[in-house]
């Protein structure tokens, strides 16, 4: 049964005539929940999300979105980073000041940077992946659904971890996009309740973004 539950094919339940797997179910529970705590800026999302990551990574796999499962492999390294970072610069102290990890913009020329980065590691993604299930077909057995689009998400995902971890503000414009093009993936992969978790991202990264420029100004 252990086993099982790791299975795309073990149904938890069925909704409306969805079938609902383990996998998906808590997956995307435990997803949510760290990601609507990222944007109310708290520290336990990295936490959370570990477990997220592992049940996608799961997921990701059994649906031959291999970009996605690269993506769960960089946030389960990505988030003890993140964790270090917002509970170590909060309790140290230099002198008798605490240093903080405060709510920032980012400046142009990292912006340019991030932007060029995105594009070029997306277009080379997205060839690997269209050739992975050739060049490892013992671990890759079909071929990649969606290979550049599902590799421009995922680039674009790590950079905005990157700047969610240094608490960056453009992290959240970031996952706006991500999302859009979420909802749209997962629903033709036949995963709807993943495409719902989307929108639900869709409606947070907003409010992330609301928030944090509110914070950012006060």
């Amino acid at each position: 049964m252990f086993l099982e539950f790791f299975s795309v094919d073990t149904i938890f339940f069925t909704l409306l005539g969805y079938p609902m797997s383990y996998l998906e179910f808590f997956g995307t529970v435990f997803t949510a929940i760290s990601v609507y705590l990222a944007g109310r800026n708290k520290i336990e999302t990295w936490i959370i999300s570990i477990i997220g990551v592992i049940l996608y990574s799961f997921l990701f796999y059994q649906l031959s979105l291999y970009s996605d499962l690269l993506e769960q492999m960089y946030y389960f390294v990505i988030a003890f980073w993140g964790w270090y970072l917002w509970l170590d610069l909060k309790k140290k102290k230099i002198g008798k000041k605490k240093k903080e990890l405060h709510i920032s913009t980012t400046n142009f020329k990292w912006n340019f940077i991030a932007v060029v980065s995105i594009v070029i590691l997306s277009i080379s993604l997205g060839v690997f992946m269209t050739k992975i299930h050739l060049i490892l077909p013992v671990m890759f057995p079909v071929k990649a659904s969606f290979p550049y689009l599902d590799a421009f998400t995922t680039v674009m995902s790590f950079v905005a971890t990157a700047y969610l971890a240094k608490r960056k503000i453009e992290n959240w414009y970031l996952w706006i996009i991500v999302d859009v093009i979420g909802i749209w993936l997962y629903w033709e992969k036949g995963v709807g309740f993943l495409s719902l978790l989307y929108f639900v991202f869709l409606i947070n990264a907003i409010f992330g973004l609301v928030n944090w420029n509110k914070r950012l100004q006060e």
